[in-house]
């Protein structure tokens, strides 16, 4: 070998990047995906949390009163969220009101203990049975209506 001749040698590859740290979009993936779960457990927390309310509310119908009295109270907790998911449904009465408490479910109201709504308000006396039957339809079907709404 001559004295002025280079002597080639091999290309260096350069290491692998390594897979930590991350690149910044893989952060920003990451911030994203924390914020869509964080959204999601916030969102079903206050769905539950406003189901809980409504169930409190409407069981704070008079308790220990008058049968007919909580058979009123009921129908006006029924009315109120009827009125949140269809105006006027409020102002039904009769089969029509029953109708329209019914649904697509079933015939609960028009046909079964439901239909204590429509005289229970005014009877003198309302077997205890027959209450409590009516009181956990109508409480259904009030959290069906407050769910159906915002």
């Amino acid at each position: 070998m001559a004295p002025d001749t280079l002597v080639l040698r091999d290309v260096h590859v350069p290491p692998a990047p390594s897979w930590w740290p991350p690149a910044p979009g893989w952060w920003l993936l990451a911030g994203v995906v924390v914020l869509v779960l964080l959204g999601i457990v916030a969102w079903r927390w206050h769905r539950r949390r406003r189901l809980q309310r409504w169930q409190r509310w409407f069981d704070a119908v008079p308790q220990g009163r008058a049968p007919a009295e909580q058979v009123a109270a009921a129908s006006d907790l029924l009315r109120r969220a009827a009125r949140r998911v269809s105006p006027g449904a409020d102002r039904l009465e009769g089969e029509a009101w029953l109708r329209f408490l019914d649904g697509e479910q079933g015939r609960a109201f028009s046909e079964g203990p439901g239909r204590l709504l429509l005289d229970g308000g005014y009877r003198r006396t309302v077997e205890a049975s027959e209450l409590e039957a009516a009181l956990a339809v109508a409480r259904a079907r009030f959290l069906e209506l407050m769910a159906a709404t915002r």
